[in-house]
């Protein structure tokens, strides 16, 4: 069995390349969570070999992100027995450590391209969006910080986005309220009130450390505008939800249409947990959305990068490179 490992610094994510199994495992680095624990736990499934991507160094429990690839580079060579291949910006053969570095879209977008072909290939997951243009290749800068300025990564996700940053100011019985930028609530909230995602879906933490049910999350979205719910009634809780969700749809069709528009692609491919989403902005635009939970199932899309590595690893070995 070859196992495909994703680890980012809010989820560790893990799927075999027939997709047999696959888990997201919620696993905040910088909360000092258990990932010593988790890999072992994933190595006890007895893999032959297994292709790793890394997207954790940017979590704030490291100094650096060289510190960051060091310290996960170095938990998974503990865990694992079997060969071991990392995968880089450019591929498994890297050189420098730092082309480990947010990696996990170069091996999602090379999957797509050799399975799919020319595309807007989006990911969206619970802490940010991969918008990636694909031409034979993949054609996105090479850094977090160039893809953000070139608009190929958006810094936002369907689960951990902060309200108020997200949603700077609410229309609420025709006046405009300013959005509190603490941190009161989070998209996950306001797709939880909307009904878009179910509490077993809020799958990370809450703001304030209470549930995961309707009614937490209505006070959560008040308290964004400094009330307790009883202040402003579930009418005005809920509109907030509503216009922060649609806020986000914009953001999101905006940075597609920008890309396709870019490199004359009409062509989406969407996975990750935020999908719909996709499709929705995709469907707006009038372009074809592929979703890949459609193609290898909804368990497979959401933890794609993972999937992704251990059939680019698949196709390696296959081919007798070492």
């Amino acid at each position: 069995m070859i196992l495909g490992l994703d680890i980012g610094g809010a989820n560790t994510k893990a799927a075999s390349a027939d997709g047999s199994l696959t888990e997201s495992v919620y696993l905040p680095l910088w909360r000092d969570a258990p990932l010593d624990e988790v890999l072992h736990r994933f190595a006890e499934t007895d893999p032959s070999s297994v292709g790793v991507v890394i997207t954790g160094e940017l979590a704030d429990c490291y100094r650096s992100k060289a510190e960051g690839i060091t310290s996960i580079k170095a938990a998974v060579e503990k865990a694992f027995r079997c060969p071991i291949y990392f995968w880089g910006v450019n591929g498994f053969d890297w050189r420098d450590p730092m082309e480990l570095a947010a990696a996990n879209w170069s091996a999602s977008s090379a999957l797509v391209a050799r399975d799919i072909g020319d595309c807007l290939f989006v990911d969206m997951g619970s802490t940010t969006t991969d918008i990636i243009p694909i031409r034979n290749s993949s054609h996105a800068s090479a850094t977090d910080y160039l893809r953000l300025v070139n608009g190929e990564l958006v810094y936002t996700g369907m689960l951990r986005t902060s309200i108020g940053s997200l949603l700077r100011a609410a229309k609420l019985d025709g006046h405009i309220v300013c959005i509190s930028p603490e941190f009161f609530a989070i998209t996950a909230d306001a797709y939880l009130v909307t009904g878009q995602i179910s509490p077993e879906q809020y799958s990370c933490d809450t703001p304030d450390g209470y549930g995961k049910d309707r009614a937490s999350a209505l006070c959560r979205l008040a308290r964004t505008v400094c009330a307790d719910l009883d202040e402003i009634g579930e009418f005005r809780a809920v509109s907030i939800a509503q216009q922060a969700v649609d806020l986000q749809q914009d953001v999101i069709t905006q940075a597609i249409e920008k890309q396709s528009a870019k490199y004359h692609l009409d062509k989406v491919v969407a996975t990750g947990i935020g999908e719909k989403i996709i499709a929705r902005a995709s469907q707006s635009l009038g372009m074809n959305c592929i979703c890949l939970s459609e193609k290898y199932g909804k368990h497979i899309s959401d933890v794609f990068p993972a999937f992704a590595v251990a059939r680019l690893l698949e196709g390696r070995l296959q081919m007798g490179s070492p």
